[in-house]
């Protein structure tokens, strides 16, 4: 079940994804990790796919990630006391601290937070950006706001508010009882929603306490404008187009997305792209052209993973999802033009010397056209700071730890497996060759780069290279 191409691709579980059959054909199709969206949840459902994932890694004898996504804190208006309102442009609309049903001119804001953090000037956004409004007035317990784009506004219908640091935690109670229960059952990856500050990403990180990888998903202006410290405490980004979209002015995400991308790669970090990549494939069986380009260029500019959300958890067309992304990705790594952009997008290693040995790996195995790059490692960290390189032949990672190898899945370029860990340089070289050979990367004969740590076992100590022969080594 190796794969023919580096990006991994992220499938979301979901109605249309449910049973064990379903995910098997998803994994054989192409999904390298899988989503669970709390959101839409609860755990006695989650346990169940993770179960059900754990038991098609055993079977497919592959290590299978499991990210769960956190639904964090969730803005929504009050209600209105016939169900909607007619909002007009131009007209002015309040709101307040009182619960009684609104009208067209004033409706419940039960967040006390946002009204006290609201000022004039600031936008709302409402429904997704079917409303548009802008404050002209704030105090602790109201805000005025003249209505820019009107409409219809119904019950609970969502508020963003793309100029306002909100004062609350992305944790909600919902959210952290989430979180244990995935903890509970041995998840890979936990995504955070509603990061504004790196704080967010912290807090969360404090309580999975190194039980997972925490990836913060990037959807808000507020993350944007401190886009650097988020990437220094986060494990890996997301960048949650959909919502970006919605809070920004859509012209901004594309260039949004490249920046992202080449600053994760650049801090070695692994980066998603998501959101409406097949949206079309939700109702019909093939893409559009559009879509087609956009989960292309998201493969050209390096991204670690890209992800489907609705396409394969609720769409009718789940598997030719995941299979359609999946011929895409081989195509574009087998285009011309894909290797010459990726490698104009490196940048100098930093002045470590385990990111000096990863340099030095990718740099031999280019000149002597290796078939595989074999990294030990224990922690990940290894094969990851390879892949922030983006070498031409695979990365395959050898870990004692089931974790470690399940969390790679998520990463570029590398093919995990587990194993006991070498007791010495020679069984090191010896078993690098034997598993490129038996999992078709090399066979007799082909050189391989291998990298590792001494003293084995030993998180981040990545001090050691050397060029092995599959049959024998030199």
């Amino acid at each position: 079940m190796r794969r023919l191409r580096r990006v991994k691709i992220l499938a979301t579980l979901g109605p249309a994804s449910r049973d064990s059959a379903i995910i098997g054909k998803l994994f054989e199709a192409g999904a390298d990790i899988f989503r669970i969206n709390m959101s839409h949840c609860p755990h006695d459902e989650m346990r169940e796919r993770i179960q059900t994932i754990r038991a098609l890694s055993t079977h497919y004898k592959r290590e299978i990630g499991i990210l769960v996504d956190l639904q964090g804190p969730k803005l929504r208006v009050g209600q209105f006391k016939d169900g909607s309102a007619q909002l007009k442009n131009g007209a002015q609309f309040r709101l307040d601290s009182d619960p009684t049903p609104g009208d067209e001119h004033r409706v419940h804001l039960p967040h006390p937070e946002i009204l006290s953090a609201l000022r004039k000037g600031h936008n709302v956004i409402i429904d997704d950006g079917k409303i548009r409004l802008h404050i002209i007035e704030a105090a602790h317990e109201y805000a005025i706001a003249r209505v820019d784009v009107g409409g219809t506004i119904s019950n609970r219908k969502g508020v963003s508010l793309p100029d306002t640091e909100i004062p609350v935690s992305a944790m909600t109670p919902k959210d952290r009882s989430d979180l244990d229960a995935a903890l509970n059952e041995g998840v890979d990856w936990v995504a955070i929603s509603f990061v504004q500050r790196p704080e967010d990403v912290a807090e969360v990180k404090k309580i999975v306490r190194g039980r997972a990888f925490v990836l913060a998903k990037i959807e808000k202006p507020q993350a944007i404008a401190r886009l650097d410290e988020i990437m220094d405490v986060s494990d890996a980004l997301m960048v949650a187009r959909g919502d970006l979209g919605v809070e920004m002015p859509l012209e901004k995400v594309p260039g949004l997305q490249k920046r992202i991308t080449r600053m994760a790669r650049r801090s070695g970090k692994p980066v998603v792209v998501a959101t409406q990549m097949l949206e079309s494939m939700i109702t019909s069986p093939v893409p559009t052209r559009a879509e087609v380009s956009d989960v292309a260029t998201a493969v050209f500019e390096g991204a670690d993973a890209i992800m489907l959300s609705a396409e394969s958890a609720a769409g009718q067309f789940p598997i030719e999802a995941v299979a359609t992304m999946n011929r895409i990705a081989e195509e574009v790594e087998r285009d011309s033009v894909y290797r010459p952009v990726i490698d104009g997008q490196r940048t100098p290693p930093e002045a470590t010397g385990a990111d000096a040995i990863a340099n030095a790996a990718r740099d031999i195995a280019e000149t002597l056209d290796v078939k595989a790059v074999v990294a030990w490692t224990s922690s990940g960290s290894t094969p990851m700071r390879i892949a922030r390189e983006r070498p031409r032949p695979v990365i395959l990672a050898l870990t004692p730890n089931r974790d470690t190898a399940r969390r790679l899945s998520l990463v570029w370029g590398i093919h995990a497996m587990v194993t006991k860990d070498a007791h010495d340089i020679d069984d090191m070289a010896a078993r690098g060759c034997k598993f490129a050979n038996r999992e078709g990367f090399s066979k007799e004969g082909d050189r391989i780069v291998i990298v590792a740590g001494v003293p084995f076992g030993t998180p981040g100590a990545t001090n050691m290279i050397r060029i092995a022969f599959t049959g024998k080594d030199r």
